[in-house]
Protein backbone atom coordinates (compact mmCIF):
# COMPACT_ATOMS: atom_id res chain seq x y z
CA UNK A 1 0.00 0.00 0.00
CA UNK A 2 1.41 3.33 -1.16
CA UNK A 3 1.96 6.13 1.46
CA UNK A 4 0.89 9.31 0.98
CA UNK A 5 2.68 12.50 0.74
CA UNK A 6 3.39 14.21 3.27
CA UNK A 7 2.23 18.06 2.61
CA UNK A 8 5.82 19.33 2.47
CA UNK A 9 7.01 16.23 0.33
CA UNK A 10 3.64 16.76 -2.10
CA UNK A 11 4.14 20.65 -2.28
CA UNK A 12 7.78 20.26 -3.48
CA UNK A 13 6.64 17.31 -5.98
CA UNK A 14 4.15 20.02 -7.73
CA UNK A 15 6.96 22.83 -8.04
CA UNK A 16 9.04 20.27 -10.04
CA UNK A 17 5.85 19.24 -11.96
CA UNK A 18 5.22 22.71 -13.13
CA UNK A 19 8.87 23.85 -13.13
CA UNK A 20 8.28 26.52 -10.45
CA UNK A 21 11.57 26.56 -8.77
CA UNK A 22 10.53 26.28 -4.66
CA UNK A 23 13.93 26.63 -3.60
CA UNK A 24 15.60 28.58 -6.57
CA UNK A 25 15.80 31.97 -4.91
CA UNK A 26 17.56 30.45 -1.29
CA UNK A 27 20.23 28.46 -3.58
CA UNK A 28 21.22 31.38 -6.34
CA UNK A 29 21.86 33.32 -2.70
CA UNK A 30 23.72 31.15 -1.53
CA UNK A 31 25.74 30.95 -4.82
CA UNK A 32 26.47 34.77 -4.77
CA UNK A 33 28.35 34.33 -1.58
CA UNK A 34 31.97 33.50 -2.66
CA UNK A 35 35.38 35.07 -2.77
CA UNK A 36 37.00 36.66 -6.11
CA UNK A 37 40.37 37.02 -6.01
CA UNK A 38 42.69 39.26 -8.20
CA UNK A 39 46.63 39.34 -8.01
CA UNK A 40 48.57 42.66 -9.07
CA UNK A 41 50.82 42.54 -11.96
CA UNK A 42 54.66 42.59 -12.08
CA UNK A 43 56.90 45.08 -13.06
CA UNK A 44 58.57 43.70 -16.71
CA UNK A 45 62.14 43.54 -16.34
CA UNK A 46 65.29 42.62 -18.64
CA UNK A 47 67.69 41.11 -16.08
CA UNK A 48 71.24 39.79 -17.13
CA UNK A 49 72.50 36.45 -15.96
CA UNK A 50 73.49 36.09 -12.47
CA UNK A 51 70.65 38.88 -10.97
CA UNK A 52 67.76 38.27 -9.04
CA UNK A 53 63.99 39.41 -9.14
CA UNK A 54 62.81 40.47 -5.81
CA UNK A 55 59.16 41.90 -5.93
CA UNK A 56 56.17 41.44 -4.31
CA UNK A 57 52.27 41.07 -5.55
CA UNK A 58 48.71 41.86 -3.82
CA UNK A 59 45.87 39.64 -3.90
CA UNK A 60 42.60 41.50 -2.88
CA UNK A 61 39.66 39.83 -2.69
CA UNK A 62 36.93 41.65 -4.45
CA UNK A 63 34.02 38.53 -3.62
CA UNK A 64 31.32 38.11 -1.15
CA UNK A 65 32.63 36.05 0.97
CA UNK A 66 36.01 35.21 3.04
CA UNK A 67 39.03 32.88 1.33
CA UNK A 68 39.81 30.43 3.81
CA UNK A 69 43.42 29.89 2.90
CA UNK A 70 45.27 31.01 -0.31
CA UNK A 71 47.46 28.57 -2.33
CA UNK A 72 49.91 29.89 -4.41
CA UNK A 73 51.88 29.08 -7.47
CA UNK A 74 55.04 30.33 -8.93
CA UNK A 75 56.14 28.77 -12.58
CA UNK A 76 59.59 29.17 -14.02
CA UNK A 77 60.87 28.91 -17.70
CA UNK A 78 64.24 26.50 -17.88
CA UNK A 79 66.60 30.20 -17.98
CA UNK A 80 65.25 31.10 -14.35
CA UNK A 81 65.57 29.07 -10.97
CA UNK A 82 64.49 30.00 -7.36
CA UNK A 83 67.06 31.41 -5.22
CA UNK A 84 66.02 29.59 -2.64
CA UNK A 85 63.30 27.84 -0.77
CA UNK A 86 60.91 28.99 1.26
CA UNK A 87 59.08 27.49 4.27
CA UNK A 88 55.79 26.58 3.68
CA UNK A 89 56.20 25.49 -0.28
CA UNK A 90 56.83 23.07 -1.77
CA UNK A 91 59.35 23.10 -5.20
CA UNK A 92 59.21 20.59 -8.04
CA UNK A 93 60.23 20.44 -11.60
CA UNK A 94 57.51 19.68 -14.12
CA UNK A 95 57.12 19.15 -18.06
CA UNK A 96 59.88 20.53 -20.21
CA UNK A 97 61.94 21.58 -17.16
CA UNK A 98 59.65 24.02 -15.72
CA UNK A 99 60.25 24.77 -11.90
CA UNK A 100 57.62 25.39 -9.47
CA UNK A 101 56.73 26.14 -6.04
CA UNK A 102 53.13 25.68 -4.52
CA UNK A 103 52.95 27.80 -1.57
CA UNK A 104 50.26 27.44 0.82
CA UNK A 105 48.98 30.47 2.50
CA UNK A 106 47.53 30.13 5.81
CA UNK A 107 45.34 33.10 6.25
CA UNK A 108 41.79 34.07 6.31
CA UNK A 109 41.05 36.76 3.11
CA UNK A 110 37.80 38.71 4.25
CA UNK A 111 35.91 40.36 1.27
CA UNK A 112 38.07 44.06 0.90
CA UNK A 113 40.81 42.45 2.54
CA UNK A 114 44.48 41.97 0.97
CA UNK A 115 47.47 40.18 1.54
CA UNK A 116 51.25 40.48 -0.22
CA UNK A 117 53.59 37.58 -0.92
CA UNK A 118 56.45 37.49 -2.77
CA UNK A 119 58.00 36.63 -6.27
CA UNK A 120 61.67 35.62 -6.38
CA UNK A 121 63.65 34.38 -9.16
CA UNK A 122 66.91 34.60 -10.36
CA UNK A 123 68.63 34.70 -13.91
CA UNK A 124 70.55 31.67 -14.72
CA UNK A 125 73.67 31.94 -17.79
CA UNK A 126 71.26 30.39 -20.35
CA UNK A 127 68.75 32.85 -19.54
CA UNK A 128 67.08 34.30 -22.97
CA UNK A 129 63.70 34.10 -23.94
CA UNK A 130 61.46 33.57 -20.52
CA UNK A 131 58.55 33.38 -18.76
CA UNK A 132 57.04 33.64 -14.97
CA UNK A 133 53.71 32.47 -13.88
CA UNK A 134 52.35 33.52 -10.60
CA UNK A 135 48.96 33.64 -8.99
CA UNK A 136 46.08 31.80 -7.02
CA UNK A 137 42.50 30.41 -8.47
CA UNK A 138 39.93 32.96 -8.00
CA UNK A 139 38.91 31.50 -4.84
CA UNK A 140 41.95 30.84 -3.01
CA UNK A 141 42.33 27.20 -4.29
CA UNK A 142 45.64 25.94 -6.70
CA UNK A 143 45.25 27.49 -10.18
CA UNK A 144 44.46 26.10 -13.46
CA UNK A 145 46.26 26.11 -17.13
CA UNK A 146 44.50 29.58 -17.99
CA UNK A 147 45.30 32.98 -17.24
CA UNK A 148 43.08 35.52 -15.89
CA UNK A 149 42.78 38.19 -13.06
CA UNK A 150 44.09 35.90 -10.33
CA UNK A 151 46.40 33.75 -12.03
CA UNK A 152 48.76 35.60 -14.36
CA UNK A 153 51.99 35.35 -17.04
CA UNK A 154 55.51 37.57 -17.02
CA UNK A 155 56.96 37.50 -20.30
CA UNK A 156 60.88 38.74 -20.22
CA UNK A 157 63.91 38.87 -22.59
CA UNK A 158 66.89 38.24 -20.65
CA UNK A 159 69.90 40.62 -21.69
CA UNK A 160 71.86 37.83 -22.89
CA UNK A 161 72.77 36.19 -26.53
CA UNK A 162 72.77 33.31 -28.49
CA UNK A 163 74.82 31.97 -31.52
CA UNK A 164 72.76 30.63 -33.80
CA UNK A 165 75.62 28.86 -36.76
CA UNK A 166 74.81 26.58 -39.82
CA UNK A 167 76.86 23.61 -40.98
CA UNK A 168 76.82 22.44 -44.67
CA UNK A 169 77.69 19.15 -46.29
CA UNK A 170 79.87 18.02 -49.13
CA UNK A 171 78.98 14.93 -51.01
CA UNK A 172 80.28 13.33 -54.27
CA UNK A 173 77.89 12.01 -57.04
CA UNK A 174 77.67 10.82 -60.46
CA UNK A 175 75.78 12.33 -63.48
CA UNK A 176 72.16 10.99 -62.56
CA UNK A 177 72.61 9.58 -59.38
CA UNK A 178 70.87 10.71 -56.05
CA UNK A 179 73.37 11.76 -52.95
CA UNK A 180 72.54 12.64 -49.92
CA UNK A 181 73.25 15.99 -47.97
CA UNK A 182 72.22 17.15 -44.41
CA UNK A 183 72.08 20.41 -43.64
CA UNK A 184 72.42 21.66 -39.73
CA UNK A 185 71.48 24.63 -37.44
CA UNK A 186 73.43 24.88 -34.17
CA UNK A 187 72.92 26.95 -31.12
CA UNK A 188 76.20 27.47 -29.65
CA UNK A 189 74.40 29.90 -26.94
CA UNK A 190 75.30 31.15 -24.00
CA UNK A 191 71.47 31.40 -24.60
CA UNK A 192 69.04 28.89 -24.65
CA UNK A 193 66.12 29.73 -27.76
CA UNK A 194 62.32 29.64 -27.16
CA UNK A 195 60.35 31.88 -29.25
CA UNK A 196 56.95 31.54 -30.56
CA UNK A 197 55.59 35.63 -30.33
CA UNK A 198 58.55 37.38 -33.03
CA UNK A 199 59.96 37.37 -36.19
CA UNK A 200 63.24 35.68 -34.21
CA UNK A 201 62.58 31.97 -34.50
CA UNK A 202 65.21 30.67 -34.93
CA UNK A 203 65.31 28.72 -38.45
CA UNK A 204 67.85 27.07 -41.23
CA UNK A 205 67.20 28.55 -44.76
CA UNK A 206 68.40 26.11 -47.33
CA UNK A 207 69.25 26.13 -51.09
CA UNK A 208 69.55 23.75 -53.14
CA UNK A 209 72.35 23.25 -55.36
CA UNK A 210 71.52 24.27 -58.89
CA UNK A 211 71.70 21.42 -61.28
CA UNK A 212 70.26 19.64 -58.66
CA UNK A 213 66.94 18.51 -57.63
CA UNK A 214 65.74 17.93 -54.10
CA UNK A 215 64.04 14.50 -54.35
CA UNK A 216 63.34 13.62 -50.85
CA UNK A 217 62.35 16.66 -48.24
CA UNK A 218 62.75 16.77 -44.61
CA UNK A 219 58.94 17.48 -43.13
CA UNK A 220 60.44 20.00 -40.87
CA UNK A 221 60.91 21.78 -44.31
CA UNK A 222 58.96 23.25 -46.02
CA UNK A 223 59.01 25.50 -49.61
CA UNK A 224 60.24 29.16 -48.94
CA UNK A 225 58.76 31.91 -51.55
CA UNK A 226 59.62 35.76 -51.63
CA UNK A 227 59.08 36.07 -48.20
CA UNK A 228 57.38 32.74 -46.05
CA UNK A 229 56.95 29.07 -46.33
CA UNK A 230 54.60 28.54 -49.26
CA UNK A 231 53.14 25.43 -47.99
CA UNK A 232 53.79 22.20 -46.41
CA UNK A 233 57.02 20.34 -47.26
CA UNK A 234 56.80 18.89 -50.52
CA UNK A 235 60.08 18.15 -53.55
CA UNK A 236 61.40 19.74 -56.21
CA UNK A 237 61.96 22.96 -54.89
CA UNK A 238 64.21 25.24 -55.26
CA UNK A 239 64.46 26.93 -51.69
CA UNK A 240 63.50 25.82 -48.30
CA UNK A 241 63.05 26.94 -44.19
CA UNK A 242 63.46 24.39 -41.96
CA UNK A 243 62.85 24.69 -38.27
CA UNK A 244 61.53 22.97 -34.87
CA UNK A 245 58.34 22.33 -34.85
CA UNK A 246 58.22 24.11 -30.78
CA UNK A 247 60.57 27.00 -32.21
CA UNK A 248 63.05 25.62 -29.64
CA UNK A 249 67.12 25.05 -29.42
CA UNK A 250 69.04 24.34 -26.37
CA UNK A 251 72.65 25.55 -25.75
CA UNK A 252 74.77 23.05 -27.71
CA UNK A 253 71.94 20.85 -29.18
CA UNK A 254 72.47 20.46 -33.50
CA UNK A 255 69.23 19.64 -35.79
CA UNK A 256 70.35 17.87 -38.83
CA UNK A 257 67.96 18.40 -41.95
CA UNK A 258 68.23 15.68 -44.55
CA UNK A 259 67.60 15.90 -48.55
CA UNK A 260 67.96 13.35 -50.92
CA UNK A 261 69.12 15.36 -54.00
CA UNK A 262 68.70 13.90 -57.86
CA UNK A 263 71.97 15.32 -60.14
CA UNK A 264 71.45 16.44 -63.36
CA UNK A 265 72.40 14.31 -66.34
CA UNK A 266 74.82 17.17 -67.66
CA UNK A 267 75.61 18.66 -64.25
CA UNK A 268 79.13 19.46 -63.08
CA UNK A 269 80.48 20.73 -59.70
CA UNK A 270 77.86 22.61 -57.73
CA UNK A 271 77.24 24.38 -54.62
CA UNK A 272 74.27 25.55 -52.61
CA UNK A 273 74.18 26.94 -49.06
CA UNK A 274 72.53 26.84 -45.90
CA UNK A 275 71.85 30.29 -43.40
CA UNK A 276 71.17 30.25 -39.87
CA UNK A 277 68.27 32.62 -39.88
CA UNK A 278 64.48 32.75 -38.56
CA UNK A 279 61.39 31.07 -39.61
CA UNK A 280 60.70 34.68 -41.51
CA UNK A 281 64.42 35.08 -43.05
CA UNK A 282 65.20 37.81 -40.95
CA UNK A 283 68.54 37.82 -38.88
CA UNK A 284 67.77 37.32 -35.02
CA UNK A 285 68.41 40.41 -32.69
CA UNK A 286 69.52 38.12 -30.10
CA UNK A 287 72.18 36.32 -32.56
CA UNK A 288 75.43 38.66 -32.43
CA UNK A 289 78.10 36.93 -34.29
CA UNK A 290 76.82 36.83 -38.21
CA UNK A 291 80.35 34.95 -39.27
CA UNK A 292 79.39 31.79 -38.96
CA UNK A 293 75.39 32.29 -40.08
CA UNK A 294 76.41 30.96 -43.65
CA UNK A 295 77.88 27.32 -45.19
CA UNK A 296 78.40 25.47 -47.85
CA UNK A 297 76.12 22.69 -49.53
CA UNK A 298 78.49 21.61 -52.24
CA UNK A 299 77.55 18.37 -54.70
CA UNK A 300 81.12 17.43 -56.36
CA UNK A 301 80.30 15.27 -60.08
CA UNK A 302 83.68 13.49 -61.23
CA UNK A 303 84.61 14.78 -64.44
CA UNK A 304 82.96 17.96 -64.24
CA UNK A 305 84.34 21.54 -63.65
CA UNK A 306 84.55 24.14 -61.16
CA UNK A 307 81.35 25.03 -59.17
CA UNK A 308 78.99 27.84 -60.87
CA UNK A 309 80.03 26.10 -64.28
CA UNK A 310 76.65 24.48 -66.47
CA UNK A 311 77.42 22.45 -69.61
CA UNK A 312 73.92 23.85 -71.36
CA UNK A 313 72.48 27.32 -71.36
CA UNK A 314 76.04 28.89 -71.30
CA UNK A 315 78.58 29.15 -68.49
CA UNK A 316 78.04 31.45 -65.35
CA UNK A 317 80.17 32.43 -62.45
CA UNK A 318 79.19 33.52 -59.13
CA UNK A 319 80.22 34.48 -55.56
CA UNK A 320 78.85 32.81 -52.45
CA UNK A 321 79.50 33.89 -48.63
CA UNK A 322 80.41 31.10 -46.15
CA UNK A 323 81.27 32.31 -42.59
CA UNK A 324 83.18 35.82 -43.67
CA UNK A 325 84.88 33.98 -46.44
CA UNK A 326 84.11 33.95 -50.37
CA UNK A 327 84.65 31.13 -52.86
CA UNK A 328 83.05 30.35 -55.49
CA UNK A 329 79.31 29.29 -55.96
CA UNK A 330 76.01 29.62 -58.11
CA UNK A 331 72.98 31.35 -57.69
CA UNK A 332 69.18 29.46 -58.92
CA UNK A 333 68.14 31.73 -61.68
CA UNK A 334 65.32 34.10 -60.51
CA UNK A 335 65.38 32.97 -57.18
CA UNK A 336 65.71 35.04 -54.17
CA UNK A 337 68.03 33.28 -51.90
CA UNK A 338 70.29 33.73 -48.77
CA UNK A 339 74.29 34.61 -49.75
CA UNK A 340 75.93 36.93 -52.32
CA UNK A 341 74.64 37.27 -55.82
CA UNK A 342 75.52 35.65 -59.30
CA UNK A 343 74.98 36.25 -63.18
CA UNK A 344 72.94 33.84 -65.69
CA UNK A 345 72.28 31.14 -62.75
CA UNK A 346 71.67 27.91 -63.56
CA UNK A 347 67.97 26.41 -62.68
CA UNK A 348 67.57 23.85 -60.47
CA UNK A 349 66.78 20.88 -63.61
CA UNK A 350 68.24 17.78 -62.98
CA UNK A 351 69.42 17.84 -66.73
CA UNK A 352 71.06 21.00 -66.30
CA UNK A 353 69.10 22.83 -68.24
CA UNK A 354 69.83 26.89 -67.53
CA UNK A 355 67.05 28.97 -66.83
CA UNK A 356 69.10 32.02 -68.44
CA UNK A 357 68.03 34.96 -65.95
CA UNK A 358 69.96 36.58 -63.18
CA UNK A 359 69.36 35.55 -59.63
CA UNK A 360 70.48 38.14 -56.93
CA UNK A 361 70.09 36.52 -53.30
CA UNK A 362 69.18 37.53 -50.21
CA UNK A 363 67.13 36.98 -47.01
CA UNK A 364 64.10 36.84 -46.83
CA UNK A 365 61.42 35.13 -44.01
CA UNK A 366 58.45 32.72 -44.24
CA UNK A 367 56.26 30.49 -42.08
CA UNK A 368 54.67 27.21 -41.92
CA UNK A 369 55.12 24.02 -39.03
CA UNK A 370 56.98 20.91 -38.97
CA UNK A 371 58.79 18.07 -36.35
CA UNK A 372 62.46 18.64 -35.73
CA UNK A 373 64.26 16.02 -38.18
CA UNK A 374 68.15 13.86 -36.68
CA UNK A 375 69.22 16.03 -34.06
CA UNK A 376 71.85 15.66 -31.89
CA UNK A 377 70.77 16.60 -28.79
CA UNK A 378 72.36 18.31 -25.28
CA UNK A 379 69.00 19.11 -24.01
CA UNK A 380 65.51 18.81 -24.38
CA UNK A 381 62.94 20.90 -26.29
CA UNK A 382 59.48 22.18 -25.55
CA UNK A 383 56.85 24.31 -26.70
CA UNK A 384 54.01 26.03 -25.02
CA UNK A 385 50.39 25.72 -25.60
CA UNK A 386 47.64 28.27 -25.99
CA UNK A 387 45.37 29.20 -23.14
CA UNK A 388 43.30 32.10 -21.39
CA UNK A 389 42.54 35.15 -22.80
CA UNK A 390 45.32 36.63 -22.27
CA UNK A 391 48.50 34.61 -22.92
CA UNK A 392 49.47 31.07 -23.33
CA UNK A 393 50.13 28.10 -20.48
CA UNK A 394 53.83 26.69 -20.01
CA UNK A 395 52.84 23.01 -19.61
CA UNK A 396 51.09 21.38 -22.27
CA UNK A 397 51.10 17.84 -24.50
CA UNK A 398 54.24 17.36 -26.80
CA UNK A 399 51.76 15.83 -28.72
CA UNK A 400 50.53 19.49 -30.31
CA UNK A 401 54.01 20.52 -29.22
CA UNK A 402 53.33 22.54 -26.25
CA UNK A 403 55.87 24.07 -23.73
CA UNK A 404 56.04 24.07 -20.64
CA UNK A 405 55.22 26.50 -17.53
CA UNK A 406 51.89 26.01 -16.90
CA UNK A 407 50.49 27.06 -20.01
CA UNK A 408 53.55 28.93 -21.31
CA UNK A 409 53.20 29.50 -25.06
CA UNK A 410 53.45 32.15 -26.90
CA UNK A 411 51.49 32.83 -30.05
CA UNK A 412 53.39 33.42 -32.94
CA UNK A 413 53.16 37.33 -34.57
CA UNK A 414 54.13 37.48 -38.49
CA UNK A 415 56.65 40.18 -39.27
CA UNK A 416 57.20 40.76 -43.16
CA UNK A 417 61.03 41.07 -44.03
CA UNK A 418 60.79 45.28 -45.03
CA UNK A 419 64.75 44.90 -46.12
CA UNK A 420 63.94 42.62 -49.57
Amino acid sequence: MRSPLRPAAAAMAAAIAIGVPALAAPLAHADDLAPDLVVSTLPAVSPAPGEVYDQSVTVTNRGTAPADGVTFRIRLTRGLDFPQHTDGCTYSTVTDHVRQALCELDTVVRPGATLTTPVRFKTLPAALMEAVEYGTGPTGEAPGEGFGDSYRRLTLTADNTADLAAEGDRVTGAPGSRVTVTATLRNNGPGWIQNQESDDQPALMVRIPPGTVAREVPEDCAPFGIDGPTGPSEPGRPRYVCWPADHTIDVGRSLGYTFVLEIGKTARDTQGEVTATSVYGIHPAFDENPANDTALLSVDVPGGGQPGTSTSGGTTTGTTTSGGATSGGTTSGGDTGSGGTGTGGQGNDPHGQSTGTTGTSGASGGYGSASTTAATNAGTGGTLAATGSDGMPLLATAAVGATALGGLVLAAVRRRNTTG
